[in-house]
């Protein structure tokens, strides 16, 4: 069944390029705007891979809850590392990790450390453990693991409003590719693209979503590494490796360009730039930032990424454990390639933007404007909006699948109707992945902060609930159920205090000790304090409370660590 799937998608997407290809060439000529105005070349590249993440989706679609939720547990491990590579390589990887560097310089590293950290923290901890305790889901585990319905219920809200969370910045970064491309309002490029993504997610299940991230994967990579060669051969840099090349770029920024420079933007602005030493200072007050910060993100992001239900929920689609572990080498082996890539981005958007006649840029589409501006062919800036696109589409589609699964898996078949039919936990799974769908897209149209940073707040929110809860789970056979709700009601208290002193602030209300509270608290790295917070109050309490059930224990030592 398979090979022949295989063989019919190769029969579809072939001649579908093939009948593309004559209308990328003669689009090659197409004008791109900095902003505003349809774009006919980059217009046709995104639909054409639209159409083939949407036909992929049909050919692999889910048949039955395995599908739907583990991908019947039939992906390889190389295509398992794409797959988790392509859903971690989000819009914030992909647009925001630039825009963070681009705006505040080596400060933004704390972003590309976390979260490269994090996945060194799944592979040590983790990986392996979690695929042999043999869960479908997060919340699935958590429910088992701590013999509570309460607390599977409580694990499915918090994987729920996590993927809510996150989905927000990705979201955010398809409006702004769509507004780009097509000239659209942000909304209408929100609504637009959350519609495509819902549809194709809908159909596929995870089957369906893992094949495409795969698919999606090859398209970022290719599509964000083409631009750097081409801008660090023109303006002469070491271009055999761009990734080395762009140090000299950051050298230029810190010291300053003079303005004789024959080189040129695509605007006619001489490639100059004023000296900038704190672009290059790890925590120079001229940025705003200190070193209790950077500390603070890149721990609240490593933590964050080993709590993640939709990364958690891909090591249940291979066949064993082993393959588990190998899966998350992969994946970080193809994510060190985009990740050690993108401070090239943000160095060229510096100097190339440089001019006061270039204008104010969105940070958060700094990737693409630095393509525009480096003068790199129209066609080829196309294929790297539809690459963020891409990224975008390929994180939304696992964590509505993730949510889907919560919804339907954890609430309503494991508490609430544990008697229903397979096909009834379908059309649940699919009703949860609309609702969840509208929910982000009203909150994406409030554009509330970076998107790098709104994504930063859903790996706080699963570093102070979820990562505590799995690390000793699987660790520690004397955490119990009492301590359990103990920490998560820790962890939580910790993060409801900053998410309301974020969306106080974003709304206009002051609140008693804001500065303190924004300092210490902030939205993007509160898990600093609320995970280990989170750990010790389990630890305490199920110390002095009944032990662990003997099975549990039993199950942990010859299942999990033998």
């Amino acid at each position: 069944m398979n090979s022949i799937r295989k063989i019919n998608m190769k029969k579809l997407i072939l001649p579908l390029i093939m009948l593309g290809m004559p209308g990328l060439l003669n689009a090659a000529t197409a004008a791109t705007e900095l902003e505003g105005g349809f774009k006919i070349g980059p217009a046709i590249i995104l639909i054409t891979i639209l159409c083939v993440f949407v036909m992929v989706g049909v050919i692999f679609r889910a048949k039955d809850t395995t599908d739907f939720y583990a991908a019947g547990r039939s992906i390889s491990r190389t295509g398992s590392g794409m797959a988790i590579a392509s859903n971690w390589m989000s819009a914030a990887s992909f647009l925001g990790m630039a825009a963070l560097m681009y705006g505040s310089g080596y400060h933004g590293l704390a972003y590309v450390v976390g979260w490269t950290g994090g996945y060194v923290l799944l592979l040590i901890l983790m990986a392996g453990q979690i695929r042999k305790y043999g869960k479908y889901t997060a919340a699935d585990f958590i429910g088992d693991r701590y013999y509570s319905q309460s607390l599977r219920a409580t694990g499915a809200i918090i994987a729920i409003l996590i993927s809510i969370s996150y989905c927000v910045g990705q979201f955010a970064g398809i409006g702004l590719m769509f507004q780009w491309i097509l000239g659209l309002d942000f909304t209408w490029s929100v609504i637009i693209g959350g519609a495509v993504v819902l549809t194709y997610t809908l159909i596929s299940g995870m089957l369906g979503v893992t094949k495409n991230m795969q698919i999606q994967y090859i398209i970022i990579i290719v599509s964000f590494l083409i631009p750097l060669f081409i801008l660090t051969f023109k303006f002469d840099y070491f271009w055999v490796l761009p990734q080395i090349g762009y140090g000299s770029v950051v050298s230029d920024i810190t010291n300053g360009i003079p303005a004789a420079s024959e080189l040129m933007n695509s605007m006619g602005h001489e490639f100059a730039i004023t000296a900038s030493p704190e672009y290059s200072m790890p925590w120079d007050i001229a940025t705003g930032k200190t070193f209790f910060q950077w500390m603070a993100i890149a721990f609240s992001l490593m933590i964050g990424t080993a709590g993640l239900p939709h990364v958690i929920q891909r090591f249940y689609v291979v066949p064993k454990a082993s393959d588990a572990r190998w899966s998350v080498v992969w994946g970080l082996f193809f994510i060190c390639i985009l990740y050690w890539s993108a401070p090239v981005y943000s160095a060229f958007g510096k100097i190339l933007s440089a001019s006061p006649e270039v204008g104010k840029l969105s940070k958060d589409a700094i990737v693409v404007y630095t393509a525009q501006l480096g003068n790199v062919h129209p066609l080829i800036v196309g294929l790297l909006a539809a690459g963020g696109v891409s990224a975008a589409f390929s994180t939304v589609s696992g964590l509505l699948v993730a949510g889907a699964s919560a919804f339907s898996h954890d609430l309503y078949v494991k508490v609430i109707n544990p008697e229903a039919s397979p096909s009834k936990q379908l059309r649940m799974a699919r009703l949860g992945t609309v609702l969840m769908a509208i929910i982000v897209t009203m909150i994406a149209m409030l554009k509330l902060a970076l998107i790098s940073q709104l994504v930063a707040v859903a790996f706080s929110l699963a570093g102070c609930t979820i990562f505590p809860l799995f690390l000793l789970g699987i660790w520690w056979s004397g955490s119990n159920r009492q301590g359990a709700i103990a920490g998560l009601i820790a962890g939580g208290f910790i993060s409801l205090l900053s998410i309301s002193y974020f969306v106080c602030d974003k709304m206009g209300i002051s609140l008693p000790f804001s500065e303190f509270m924004t300092y210490y608290l902030g939205a993007w790295y509160f898990a600093w304090i609320g995970a280990p917070l989170a750990i010790l109050v389990n630890i305490l309490v199920s110390k002095i409370t009944p032990e662990t059930p003997i099975e549990i224990r039993k199950f942990l030592i010859e299942k999990v660590h033998s």
